[in-house]
């Protein structure tokens, strides 16, 4: 494990994708930063953060050995890391809500973006990008976000949090993930939000649907009964589902 601690970057995670096309770097090489100026997220949201009050953090995890078709398991595991985490900081009603946002409550406080290499059929290495709002009390342009001083009323020490996230994610990811593939997804299913919980749900950009969620499958995708009683599976660009 090497860690390479940065005073600011565009993003952890473009900066560890360059720097690993430059040379060979150790498995579980980690860039991180307190200031990350261009963080963004899935579908390339933009992720609000303010200097020094919050963490950016991206995993070189090389040799993984799963095929894309069970790509999704990667999120599972970083998310069940972070969650984990998080309980032993005692924060509350922690949820993972589909595809790769934490929440606290219904707030989110942190998110996940992994990306992967491919070789063949198989994940050749991610890279593991993961931002956590941890003192940042003021979030102008995302009204659903808190963070953990806000929720639990006092600051917390970012490398404690930094180093408690890091030595769950390397245990999680040194363990054989597809031998607990089962278990890891049953453990997934019992922290994702609104799971069993009717919803609404916008489809195709403009379309409101109701439904119930009812799983994510092995490929990464949302399993939705809707209120017709089919039960659907949807892509990431293809359902948004409303708080």
């Amino acid at each position: 494990m090497q860690i390479i601690k940065l005073d600011a970057t565009e993003s952890t995670n473009t900066y560890l994708k360059e720097l690993s096309a430059k040379k060979e770097l150790q498995d579980f090489t980690i860039i991180t930063t307190e200031n990350q100026t261009l963080g963004r997220g899935q579908l390339n949201s933009k992720w609000e953060s303010e200097n020094g009050k919050n963490l950016a953090i991206s995993v070189l995890k090389k040799d993984i050995d799963v095929s894309i078709d069970r790509l999704y398991l990667m999120n599972v595991c970083v998310s069940l890391s972070i969650l984990d985490s998080l309980n032993q900081l005692n924060i509350p009603n922690l949820k993972v809500k589909w595809p790769n946002d934490i929440l606290s409550g219904n707030f989110k406080i942190g998110g996940i973006l992994i990306e992967n290499i491919i070789s063949g059929s198989k994940i050749k290495r991610s890279i593991i990008g993961f931002g956590l709002n941890v003192n940042q009390t003021e979030f102008k342009n995302a009204p659903n976000a808190s963070s953990l001083k806000t929720i639990m009323g006092h600051n917390f020490n970012l490398d404690s949090v930094f180093y408690a996230i890091i030595e769950n994610l390397h245990q999680q990811l040194s363990s054989p993930i597809l031998t607990f593939e089962n278990e890891l997804y049953e453990k997934y299913h019992s922290q994702l939000f609104k799971i069993g919980v009717k919803s609404t749900f916008i489809i195709k950009k403009e379309e409101l649907i109701e439904g119930v969620i009812e799983g994510v499958s092995k490929n990464g995708k949302l399993k939705v009964q809707i209120e017709n009683g089919s039960l659907q599976e949807f892509g990431l660009k293809e359902i948004q589902l409303q708080y």
